[in-house]
């Protein structure tokens, strides 16, 4: 299995132009969905919503905020990741109704670490839980990008869009969202130069460092 993982990570690479007459099928997507649901957060508070994006207009329409990147306008989906605005004390005592609902937990066991939170949380400044959500949505788009290579979804990780035309286009704002990532899933062109050059990576003894 592991040799496997392997192979599969050396298969990805970020596509460049998908084949637009390939879409995912709903078992793929839903692998995705699940996935992403699946995603370690600090905490387990999961401070992160996935939209989906599948109609192949608003997929256009979504080109120009993207910088006019390509790869967006033919993909499958557009994955948006996004983030919660608000992280405060009515969010964090839910996360402990579902720890305590799914668990059977006592509410006494979890108080301290509950409250913990709350202050902790309270403490902080909107710029400092703005960048502690942005951290889990790039934990979030990793997972993915690992499940895209095992299940060979073709995918581009894109930092590249202008997130305030994303938010309004989307309808974030009101939410209480905002987007952080993009992903672009689909199936590789046949004509994608990128798909036969040569993964480009320093090698492993140059990137680890053993402590014996």
């Amino acid at each position: 299995m592991a040799s496997n993982i392997i192979e599969q990570l050396e298969w990805r690479y970020a596509c460049k132009k998908f084949d637009e007459s390939k879409k995912l099928s709903e078992e793929k997507l839903s692998t995705l969905k699940k996935a992403f649901n699946l995603t370690a957060t600090s905490y387990g508070l999961q401070p992160l919503k996935l939209v989906v994006v599948s109609n192949p207009e608003k997929i256009k329409e979504l080109v120009p905020m993207s910088y006019n990147q390509g790869q967006v306008g033919n993909a499958s989906n557009i994955l948006v990741i996004c983030t919660e605005t608000k992280v405060d004390k009515k969010y964090i005592r839910n996360y402990f109704d579902l720890v305590e609902k799914t668990r059977n937990t006592s509410r006494e066991i979890l108080s301290s670490f509950e409250e913990f939170l709350i202050s902790d949380f309270g403490k902080k400044t909107q710029e400092e839980i703005d960048v502690w959500a942005a951290k889990q949505a790039y934990l979030a788009i990793g997972n993915l990008l690992t499940v895209c290579a095992v299940e060979e979804i073709d995918a581009c990780p894109i930092e590249g869009f202008v997130p305030s035309q994303y938010d309004e286009y989307l309808q974030l704002t009101e939410k209480g969202l905002k987007s952080v990532l993009v992903l672009a899933v689909g199936y590789r062109a046949e004509d994608d130069m990128f798909s036969e050059m040569k993964k480009v990576r320093k090698g492993v003894g140059e990137m680890v460092i053993e402590i014996k």
